[in-house]
């Protein structure tokens, strides 16, 4: 982002264990823990009663484990396609991976294919942070296949949960400019924010306690973590020394990227950072963005979605105590009273970014100077062949929602199996075949083509950005339909951009509930869930991700899509098309906008 782009983009809408807890700030306030905090200040750095209730032969969690469980990176579900009424819920797991970058090796690839065919549903989806999930886990089985992908050295651990969530960065496997050092700081972010104590009570309970298996941090990320042990920074907690006994008030999302690639939507993140590199690659400093965040609740007007308001550029031997000073400083005064309320955006929205800045000098002491000059961001997706190295290749695969199954699955492993390809995923849900050697090239296009990649550079022009959450029938927040019918959705839209002889692409994107999984509230036509086939209607996002749509139909039938985008579809092309859908949206106004919706 620009630093005027930044500036404007602020805002809303445009035991041991129980004692630390204890001590601990609730939302710097004096008022008594949660039944929440509680539960978690009382699990032994999130063990119990995970531990005793994986014991028992029952197909379900209660409750206390359920939240204890996201921390260990599955959800509990129930697929309501298969309920019958006066019949147990039809319970399994969803499990996702901590995959910095959207990284994943060859063993933790191909561990994964066997597990979802052996013992999930038979498919994988990319999520939209860059991470495998894989669904219809029975509990029974939940300890083997978590216990397979650490053997496999991959990781759920903070996966979900009150806690840092899986770092993004460009996926992209360049050799030049800061590509490596942006995957390098997004690695390294992942380890400094892992927790100490909960990496022990993980692995005791997956992997029969076998400490082989601990992250290993590289110098600067056990420097930086010592130094967790000093002045505010400290949690008052000697075993998780950042992070507490209650650990965040909310999830906490990271994202890093290049000037210039916007492909990790960095202004939804609770931290932003680009990186500035020397003509070597090596890291100078980053600017740095705070506060953004995409989840709210229909009909509660204190929640909303936010862009990152800019902090500052920081030198590259302070970025991890940043980061960690971001973090801490959420610890203490977020807020633990009302967890609708406690995500870090909140907090700046309510005190400001001159008072989070002040507040931050406690936490780090070092100086923050004006934001670098960035070029004008893109969204990048990396699709089609590129060259990675000089001798060697990638190729980016679309997949609409994310999704991978069937025979084109089955071919990707082998492709995988036999070439020894690592597989990189985007936050646009599609994903790269990494370590292609010149003299592949060919029979992997061919392979590629059988699989119906024909031409992967160059998907259907509204497919290409689209991104849909999984909703129905396994996300017990879904109020409707998502992934399963964007396809139609965008058929439905495709038909009507032919109809109508605009041939330029709009950015749509997809949820079945307004927690935003998808970022619906980037987009250019954003559609959130808020009844039976029926969506809350968002208009007037960014290509390329910098700008907050805005809402103007609370509950649109699925069936009036064309007839109310129409009218404004008309305007856009009446106006000769030069500007992006979004860009033309927001010149009209809302007034301007409604009456056009009005009168469909």
């Amino acid at each position: 982002m620009s630093v005027g782009e930044g500036a404007a983009l602020g805002g809303p809408a445009a035991g041991a264990a129980t004692k630390a807890a204890a001590a601990q700030p609730t939302a710097a306030t004096d008022l008594p823990p949660t039944k929440f905090e509680l539960l978690k200040a009382a699990s032994g750095h999130l063990k119990e009663p995970l531990a005793t209730e994986l014991e028992n032969d029952k197909p379900f969690f209660t409750d206390g484990a359920v939240q204890i469980l996201k921390f260990h990176g599955s959800y509990q579900q129930d697929n309501r396609d298969n309920r019958q009424k006066g019949r147990e819920k039809d319970w399994q797991m969803m499990l996702r991976l901590r995959s910095p970058a959207g990284r994943i090796p060859v063993p933790l690839y191909l561990a994964m294919d066997d597990l979802s065919n052996n013992l999930g549903n038979g498919t994988l989806r990319v999520t939209t942070r860059q991470a495998f999930q894989m669904h219809g886990i029975a509990k029974a089985d939940l300890r083997e296949v978590i216990g397979t992908i650490v053997r496999a050295l991959g990781s759920t651990l903070a996966a979900c949960g009150d806690i840092n969530r899986n770092v993004m960065a460009p996926a992209a496997p360049f050799e030049k400019g800061g590509y490596p050092a942006a995957r390098r700081l997004a690695d390294q972010i992942a380890d400094l924010l892992s927790p100490e104590a909960a990496e022990g009570s993980y692995l005791d309970l997956w992997v029969e306690g076998d400490h082989s298996y601990r992250f290993k941090p590289d110098k600067p990320v056990r420097e930086a973590r010592e130094r967790q042990h000093e002045g505010a920074l400290y949690s008052g907690d000697p075993t998780e020394p950042l992070y507490g006994g209650t650990y965040l008030p909310r999830k906490f999302k990271v994202a890093v990227t290049v000037p210039g690639d916007n492909s990790v939507d960095l202004l939804t993140q609770d931290i932003g950072l680009v990186v500035f590199t020397d003509p070597s690659g090596r890291l100078r400093g980053c600017n740095v963005y705070v506060g953004g965040g995409m989840g709210r609740t229909h009909n509660k007007d204190e929640t909303f979605a936010r862009t990152a308001d800019p902090l500052g550029y920081v030198a590259a031997d302070h970025v991890l105590d940043l980061v960690q000073a971001i973090a801490a400083l959420q610890r203490d005064h977020g807020d633990r009273q009302v967890r609708r309320h406690a995500r870090m955006k909140y907090l700046i929205h309510d005190r400001g970014i001159a008072w989070f800045k002040q507040e931050l000098k406690r936490y780090f002491p070092h100086p923050l100077r004006g934001l670098q000059n960035e070029p004008t961001p893109r969204l990048a997706d990396y699709l089609g062949w590129h060259r990675q190295s000089a001798n060697l290749w990638f190729v980016g695969l679309p997949l609409l929602c994310g999704r991978l199954e069937g025979e084109r699955k089955q071919g990707l492993r082998r492709l995988v199996e036999t070439f020894q390809l690592e597989v990189r995923l985007t936050p646009n849900q599609d994903l790269l075949l990494c370590n292609i050697g010149t003299p592949q090239r060919s029979s992997v296009r061919a392979a590629l083509a059988e699989l119906g990649f024909l031409a992967p550079e160059a998907p259907d022009l509204l497919a290409r950005h689209a991104i849909a959450c999984p909703a129905l029938p396994t996300c017990g927040l879904a109020v409707t339909e998502s992934e399963r019918i964007l396809p139609d959705v965008l058929q439905r839209l495709d038909a009507l951009l032919q109809r109508l002889e605009i041939e330029k692409p709009v950015l749509v994107r997809m949820t079945g509930c307004p927690n935003g999984c998808a970022r619906p509230y980037m987009a250019e036509i954003g559609l959130v869930g808020s009844g039976v086939e029926q969506y809350q209607l968002w208009l007037g996002g960014t290509p390329n991700l910098t700008r907050l749509a805005s809402p103007f139909l609370e509950r649109m039938p699925l069936a009036q899509l064309e007839s109310t985008l129409e009218p404004l579809l008309r305007s856009w092309k009446a106006a000769g098309g030069r500007r992006s859908f979004g860009e033309h949206v927001a010149q009209l106004g809302d007034a301007a906008v409604r009456e056009a919706l009005a009168a469909c």
